[in-house]
């Protein structure tokens, strides 16, 4: 434990990317195979379920620092971050020094045992952990037991450390990181490997992803030599048929293929040893529903008829990866593309769809075409090369989505609230509204966009202008305008305003408009069945 407090310490206080593969390899090189794999884990991402209601951490935290509770609370709203808060609070020397137990005792003797155990066990196990460590192993403990174990490393810096440590290539790696595995000995073992032949039935390939397009697409060269289509909102899946068997796995590398049965059964039509990679959609006559239909399927435990038949599904190919048990990922676009349409063709049918190559002599014809995206229910343009192969991870040269400018509108600031971690001391979650009359009507909040020296001076303005608090949120006078800008907009009855926005963040302050000049309700709603706005300048 004590080593990997040392390698998260290493990880956080740096934002150099050779130091943190240089802490990465040194700690894969000294670490046990089963720490190691463990740490593997958390580092990209595959954190346990947390295992004890935050409430009963706090109170526990509370009284092993010796003050109240609503002192702890007071603390916790100024630091920001859970872990970091008890940390601190807690009495900072080890109290009960013993043997230094590894990594994978205190996951699987401790931490995963956890859940299940009544609250006056668990309350024990906690405090004798936290007794048991010094302060920079209580922080690290504390972020896996409170969920919030993040830290500045991508999977992709991860492969490349443990590519150079292990001696195999990256893009072996990143496949056996890929699917279900449980940390271990054997799982190690498996991962340094020198055959690299070994994918199981269900795992899927690394995904390829794609750089945003932000200047025009005519330094791409011609245009022929490029396949265009539609950039789909939805989620981004691979479909595996292998063994008989249907998996479906998101690109957050869940296996979903519960959450989407129509998909399954149509996909069992498939020749058995094939992996498709594509978009799941909410489809009906023809074209996308809202993504929040998506949402709706994957958030709900039971799938009734009544959600299947709300947000009926499909799977939008646009890759083929292996094709009679044989990889494709080395051939060219073009070559996988034309597989994929004949594969699709012969076992496709109203489910698996084949998403549309568009056709246009040049790249102002394209850009005509991306004119009409947001009519049609999607965000933008794909262009991949046609002789791309399909590479892991974002890499830039091959494929670029082309997406719309977002919509936007003059808003204004009349929350605002701390943030977490490092901005817990600043207000930095803002809340902005649109003119209705002569009232202002909340419809978005938003927490990026602002440089670091635009947040300090609205945390200086929200102090100054505070008009009345609940808890951590303060009411501010309505003063300062913000352009907010989002990428869709769709009716809610749920919220006040009667919209809701997807992805809003600050595209700038406006210091030369007033709040009297801000927009009203009515031009956001206006925006409901808005074309899509021209291309931006290249």
């Amino acid at each position: 434990m004590k080593r990997f407090a040392a390698l998260y310490a290493a990880l956080d206080r740096t934002t150099g990317t050779a130091e943190k593969v240089r802490a990465l390899a040194d700690y894969f090189a000294a670490a046990p195979a089963a720490d190691a794999a463990w740490a593997l884990s958390f580092l990209i991402g595959r954190r346990p379920r947390r295992p004890v209601p935050t409430a009963r951490l706090k109170r526990w935290a509370a009284e092993a620092a010796g003050i109240p509770e609503w002192l702890f609370a007071a603390c916790y709203e100024t630091v920001g971050d859970l872990a970091e808060t008890i940390t601190h609070l807690l009495p900072p020397e080890r109290v009960e020094a013993g043997p230094l137990r590894p990594l994978s005792a205190w996951i699987e003797e401790t931490l995963l045992p956890l859940r299940g155990l009544p609250e006056e066990r668990q309350r024990e196990a906690v405090l004798a952990a936290w007794r048991a460590m010094d302060s920079a192993e209580r922080l690290a403990w504390n972020k896996l037991i409170t969920g919030g174990f993040r830290v500045g490393v991508s999977q992709r810096l991860v492969v490349r450390a443990l590519a150079a440590r292990l001696g195999v290539e990256a893009a072996a790696v990143a496949q056996r990181l890929m699917g279900a595995w449980t940390p271990g000995e054997a799982f190690w073992e498996r991962l340094g490997a020198a055959c690299t032949d070994d994918a199981d039935a269900s795992r899927p390939y690394p995904f390829c992803l794609a750089h945003p397009l932000e200047e025009g697409p005519e330094a791409l060269g011609p245009a022929a030599e490029w396949l265009a289509e539609w950039k789909w909102d939805g989620i981004r899946a691979q479909l595996v048929r292998r063994g008989g068997r249907v998996f479906v796995w998101s690109r957050g590398e869940e296996l979903v293929t519960e959450k989407f049965p129509e998909i399954a059964a149509a996909a069992a039509g498939l020749p058995d040893g094939c992996v498709l990679d594509g978009e799941i959609l909410a489809w009906r006559e023809g074209r996308p529903l809202d993504f929040a239909r998506l949402q709706q399927r994957i958030g709900r435990k039971d799938l009734t008829a009544k959600v299947l038949a709300e947000a009926p599904a499909v799977f939008m190919a646009y890759d083929l990866l292996e094709s009679d048990g044989r990889e494709l990922r080395a051939q060219a676009l073009s070559e996988r593309r034309a597989a994929l349409a004949a594969l699709l063709s012969a076992a496709g049918g109203p489910v698996l769809l084949l998403s549309p190559q568009l056709s246009a002599p040049d790249w102002p014809a394209l850009a005509a075409l991306r004119e009409q995206a947001r009519g049609r229910g999607v965000e933008g343009l794909m262009v991949k090369r046609l002789f791309s192969a399909y590479g892991v991870g974002r890499r830039r040269g091959d494929w670029w989505k082309w997406k719309l400018a977002p919509l936007a509108v003059d808003a204004v600031l009349v929350y605002a609230q701390p943030g977490r971690g490092r901005r817990a001391t600043l207000y930095t979650d803002y809340t902005f509204a649109v003119r209705d009359g002569e009232a202002l009507v909340p419809f978005a909040k938003a927490y990026s966009g602002l440089t670091d020296a635009e947040i300090r001076d609205v945390d200086r303005f929200v102090r100054a202008n505070t008009t009345e608090r609940f808890g951590p949120v303060r009411a501010v006078k309505p003063e300062l305008v913000f352009e907010i800008a989002f990428e869709a907009i769709r009716p809610s009855p749920r919220h006040k305003s009667g919209v809701a926005v997807r992805f809003p963040r600050i595209a700038r302050r406006r210091p030369d408009k007033r709040p009297a000049e801000a927009d009203t309700l009515a031009t956001l709603k206006s925006l409901l069945h808005a074309p899509a706005p021209p291309p931006a300048a290249s």
